[in-house]
């Protein structure tokens, strides 16, 4: 997705938000969008590991019977 945008697209996606937001605004949006990112990597990596387990957990009953 990222990839189609290029360096220059980039940058003015940046200017842009930085005429919107404001040089006060932009620093607390960005955290909030990282803390935002972070605990959906999280939640990605929970849900992941839930069904790997599961997924142990009836090959285990497979080979058993």
């Amino acid at each position: 997705m990222l990839s189609n945008i290029g360096v220059p697209g980039l940058i003015l996606i940046l200017v842009l938000a930085l005429i919107i937001f404001g040089p006060k605004k932009l620093p607390e949006i960005g955290r909030a969008f990282g803390e935002t990112l972070r605990e959906f990597k999280k939640s990605t990596r929970d849900l992941t590991s839930d069904v790997m387990e599961e997924f142990e957990q009836d090959s285990k009953k497979k080979t058993v019977k």
